[in-house]
């Protein structure tokens, strides 16, 4: 950037301000919140991450520093813009697993597979038999948040997670976006968003590894624990396969 465009130091100061105002308003609408979802303290919240990006953004600019704040999701999320009083809402909802155990997993959709076909007095097929016949079988049988508090049971593991509420004016037509339902998704519709990333406690899981002190007598106790662990998994615990 030339030295013409440049903010200048009046700008920063004032982009400062900016800052100490929103968080004085952010401060204010989280002792007044009336609820979890309090949108009072949202729309606060944009605005102190808008604040606290223009003085980032100056700053740089104009003295070639940082601050150290860092607001999750604030580039992705701007202010919201959508309807004052909605009548119709979406949540959107995304959940990572990997699959860490397939014979767990196909062990327990067997077990489905197996209960539905006997109540039904016929043989089972063997649908369950492969890792996507398997997840096909579980997730028909039970609810996605089910799934997501017993993942260990299903020889899954659990990897990121994002849920966005969004705000419409009407309720889509029946059918209208099953093609498509991640699509044309407006960031300022967005009502609130929550994340869950094992990215957030990189961090902290480093300064806790540094203070670790490791005895060699523990560790090889460790380990044959372990190795009990992994025998005992051998027998699955029953499954129950209704909803």
């Amino acid at each position: 950037m030339s030295d013409a465009a440049q903010p200048t130091a009046a700008e920063v100061r004032a982009a400062a301000e900016a800052v100490k105002t929103a968080l004085d308003r952010h401060l204010a609408a989280v002792e007044r919140r009336s609820g979890e979802d309090d949108p009072a303290v949202l729309e606060a919240f944009n605005q102190l991450a808008a604040a606290a990006e223009v003085y980032d953004e100056l700053l740089y600019d104009r003295y070639d520093e940082v601050t150290p704040f860092e607001i999750p999701g604030a580039e992705e999320l701007p202010p919201y813009a959508g309807p004052e009083e909605p009548n119709a809402i979406s949540v959107l909802i995304r959940r990572d697993y990997a699959v860490v155990e397939p014979q767990r997993l196909l062990a327990q959709a067997q077990r489905v597979e197996a209960a539905e076909y006997e109540a039904a007095g016929g043989l089972a097929e063997d649908a369950a038999g492969t890792v996507p016949g398997a997840l096909g079988i579980l997730f028909g049988e039970f609810e996605p948040d089910e799934i997501a508090s017993r993942h260990k049971e299903f020889g899954l593991e659990e990897g990121d997670s994002t849920l966005w509420v969004t705000a419409a004016e009407e309720t889509p037509e029946a059918g209208e976006w099953l093609e498509a339902p991640f699509e044309h998704i407006d960031a300022q519709g967005v009502v609130c968003r929550f994340d869950v990333s094992a990215v957030f406690d990189d961090e902290d899981e480093s300064d806790e590894e540094d203070d670790l002190e490791f005895d060699e007598d523990e560790d090889e106790d460790d380990g044959e624990d372990r190795d009990e662990d992994r025998a005992d998994d051998q027998d699955l615990e029953p499954l129950d396969a209704e909803k």
